[in-house]
């Protein structure tokens, strides 16, 4: 719809798609923290921030808008690996998982949706005053 491509309504889509996805990945790092060999997963944030911004450059330039769950559902579907910075010490059980690292994750990614939604609130308190003529 042409009234949503001149918001960032389909960019903060894929940011919100992408912190549920992480949020469900980092939450299955906890419930399996007592899981012997058990091996941190997560999504990359700084490869899916390069991803996103790539698209919005190349809207820019090509005029073409971003699809609903372009960017976050491709990148789910091949980030699932472990990322590097999140590694921590090899336990003598065979996990690498520091609870504490995850639980600093999840309140990141919680603080980047909750921060998408309210954007996005607002967004669409402003397309519903411009509709609705009032100002």
């Amino acid at each position: 719809m042409k009234l949503f491509e001149s918001t960032t309504i389909p960019v903060l889509q894929e940011v919100i798609g992408f912190a549920q996805a992480r949020h469900e990945v980092l939450v299955g790092n906890v419930a399996n923290a007592n899981t012997p060999g058990f091996r941190v997963r997560d999504l990359s944030v700084d490869t899916f921030q390069q991803r996103l911004r790539e698209a919005i450059d190349a809207q820019h330039e090509t005029g073409k808008t971003l699809s609903p769950g372009e960017i976050s559902q491709r990148e789910v579907a091949s980030m699932q690996q472990v990322r590097d910075t999140t590694r921590n010490i090899l336990y003598h059980d065979g996990t690498d998982l520091g609870m504490e690292q995850q639980v600093l994750e999840i309140s990141k990614n919680q603080y980047m949706h909750n921060m998408a939604i309210s954007i996005m609130s607002t967004q669409f308190r402003m397309l519903q005053t411009a509709i609705s003529e009032r100002v």
